[in-house]
């Protein structure tokens, strides 16, 4: 040991705060999708597990002292600009994959009369 003392406040780090930060979205929205059983809950939950995973992405591009990849001699580092493209790409992504799932949501409302996952696997096992 050093001598110093070990601390887990993530305050101390703020170049870790992002990573925490992260960590609990993610958590949460895991839990979301794995609890709930209305099936819009757990759409949402997925969204918000993929806003961790961006934020998560966009902490590990952050280059301190980076700039913009123009090239002139007074810039020294620079900032690679395709994780930002990819994220922005991903939201894209992300939208059209929650509005698919809620515009299944409705087929499935419309087809069993609830968005209970329950009720739907009970009226499945009913039918002959």
């Amino acid at each position: 040991m050093t001598g110093r003392s070990r601390t887990t406040d993530p305050m101390e780090f703020p170049g870790v705060f992002n990573y925490w930060i992260s960590i609990i979205l993610m958590m949460i929205g895991f839990y979301v999708v794995i609890a709930q059983g209305n099936l819009v809950k757990k759409i949402f939950g997925l969204n918000v597990f993929q806003v961790s995973v961006f934020l998560f992405y966009i902490s590990m591009s952050k280059v301190d002292g980076g700039v913009a990849p123009i090239l002139d001699d007074r810039y020294q580092v620079y900032s690679n600009p395709l994780p930002h493209v990819l994220i922005l790409t991903a939201i894209v992504v992300g939208v059209a994959t929650m509005s698919l799932g809620l515009a299944l949501v409705v087929r499935i409302r419309d087809a069993y009369g609830t968005i209970e996952e329950e009720e739907i696997e009970r009226q499945e096992a009913e039918m002959p």
